[in-house]
């Protein structure tokens, strides 16, 4: 895999993401998550997969860049659900192992996920509204599940990330340690549920699932298909603009 390094340790799969300086979210990347989930399913020796960034970042968002080069973003972001979809139904405990930042699709990656350790100083946030677009792999439908339904609205619409800290207390994250100890006790937690029975963790993930309501699909529908609308207008052209041009947007409502 060209961005992704996957190990193991004691029953616990390590995915690290590689991809500098920001471990932006690719149309390959995500490919390459799906791929590397695919992979540990099948694996009868890995019981609880960690996943995390390489470098200063867990991941600092989507690859923006690359959104100007998407044939169809609208697909783009359904098939980046489906891959976090299936990371949050998946057969085996995931967690994820967040520092410097996990920004708009970095921290939809790990919302997706069943837990969340931190950096006390991580920041985490879905900045996108100040690109002129909107969350697009979930983040809608994901972040209110945990911080409630005004603190989300609070976080989309003025683009202010929480730290780590912050977001343990928002029930965001499970716990933050200081940035040198978070892969090491993360991998603490992780080796602990490694020991329990496979049939018992598959079983509780799949009766945990039931507290997602029916209308969490509609909301992920309608999420992508306003992703593409919201992201063929002239505001969103132009935030894409202005934060290639590492200057202030200025949005017109077009």
């Amino acid at each position: 895999m060209e961005f992704l390094k996957l190990s193991q340790e004691d029953g616990v799969a390590i995915i690290t993401i590689v991809r500098p300086p920001a471990n932006a979210m690719s149309q390959q990347l995500v490919k390459e998550i799906d791929e590397a989930f695919k992979s540990i399913e099948a694996d009868s020796a890995t019981r609880v997969v960690v996943i995390h960034g390489d470098g200063r970042f867990f991941s600092a968002g989507a690859d923006i860049k690359e959104f100007l080069s998407v044939p169809n973003i609208q697909q783009h972001a359904t098939e980046a659900q489906a891959v976090f979809e299936r990371i949050e139904s998946f057969s085996k405990p995931v967690i994820a192992s967040i520092h410097g930042a996990a920004l708009g699709g970095g921290l939809e990656l790990a919302m997706s996920c069943h837990m969340r350790y931190v950096s006390k100083t991580a920041k985490l946030g879905l900045p996108e509204l100040s690109l002129g677009l909107i969350p697009g792999f979930g983040g809608t439908q994901r972040l209110p599940r945990y911080v409630g339904s005004a603190k989300a609205a609070e976080m989309i619409f003025t683009s202010d990330p929480v730290t780590g800290e912050e977001a343990v207390n928002l029930g965001l994250a499970n716990a933050a340690f200081e940035e040198e100890d978070l892969l090491e006790e993360t991998l603490k937690v992780a080796k602990k549920i490694a020991l329990k029975g496979p049939i018992a963790l598959k079983a509780t993930i799949d009766l945990l699932a039931y507290s997602k309501s029916t209308r969490f699909y509609d909301g992920i529908d309608a999420e992508a298909a306003t992703f593409g609308q919201v992201f063929a207008t002239e505001d969103a052209k132009e935030g894409i603009t202005a934060f290639v041009e590492k200057r202030q947007a200025v949005f017109k409502g077009k």
